[in-house]
């Protein structure tokens, strides 16, 4: 007669059993071809090797392989790869640090194009607020356009998160005009000049090219350019929205990969001891 228990431990045993490139493959939602690509890169540990050669995965294979897929459609395959690589040699503090970088640029993401979307609203009433502007910039003695809102070129490059070769490549493009004032010529930045520069940063971090980004800004005036830059924005919005969502679905797997980094099996690619040994 079988002692009470010995059930639980071969349950547990077949749950141990080394996993194959195949049913890794099955479990992930990737191709066998693919799980060796992503284990040749780094993605996931380097299998064990059983007695004929073939790859034993284990659990935290697909694991890291899950939330890889999370990853890359939230940061991007590259980076996606070298954090993954990162977390398994982390501390927990730095492992939990990285994954919530990637959260913060998300958001920083969704930031500017929020930004961008209030230039665009703006710009599409620009004529009568810079009336308004101009008007009141009289009465208190400034010359017109100038008002408080300007900024220089370092204030503007440090609320977009840019640097100031970055702004001053965009004006040799022609994508930002900035004013040129006091006898040193340094650059200033109008109400109309910064709205288009957080425009240009939203496409820019959205992958647009410097001729398309030159297309839309060149646009901004006519209303149906407006339209176009209104829904590019509004495009970039849900897609960084997807992205957030990914990188939420990867949450739970990214925490096993974290966890399950610190124990040495895991660390040589082995599957975890047999509870039911020894």
């Amino acid at each position: 007669m079988e002692e009470p228990g010995s059930d639980v431990r071969r349950v547990r045993r077949v749950r141990r059993v080394p996993l194959r490139t195949v049913d890794v493959a099955r479990q992930s939602g990737y191709s066998p071809q693919q799980v060796r690509d992503l284990e040749r890169l780094g993605v996931i540990p380097p299998a064990a090797r059983s007695d004929n050669g073939y790859r034993a995965y284990a659990p935290v294979h697909v694991q890291a392989l899950r939330a890889y897929r999370g990853l890359a459609a939230a940061a991007g395959p590259v980076a996606a790869r070298r954090l993954l690589t990162e977390l398994r040699t982390a501390t927990l503090a730095e492992a939990a640090a990285a994954v919530g970088a990637v959260h913060v640029r998300l958001a920083e993401e969704r930031e500017e194009a929020l930004h961008a979307l209030r230039a665009l609203r703006a710009i599409q009433t620009e004529t009568d607020t810079a009336d308004a502007a101009d008007t009141a910039d009289t009465a208190d003695g400034d010359p017109p356009g100038r008002g408080g809102d300007a900024m220089t070129i370092t204030q503007l490059a440090g609320a977009l998160g840019v640097r100031p070769s970055t702004l001053r490549f965009w004006e040799q493009e022609g994508l930002v005009v900035p004013e040129r004032v006091t006898s040193l010529r340094a650059r200033r930045y109008d109400r109309s000049a910064i709205g288009a520069a957080r425009i240009v940063a939203a496409l820019r971090a959205g992958g647009y090219g410097i001729p398309a980004v030159r297309d839309i800004i060149g646009s901004l005036h006519r209303l149906d350019g407006l339209e176009e830059t209104r829904r590019v924005l509004r495009r970039r919005l849900d897609l960084i929205a997807e992205r957030s969502v990914a990188l939420l679905r990867a949450g739970a797997e990214l925490a096993a990969v974290v966890t399950s980094a610190r124990e040495p099996s895991a660390r040589a690619g082995l599957p975890p001891a047999d509870d039911a040994a020894g």
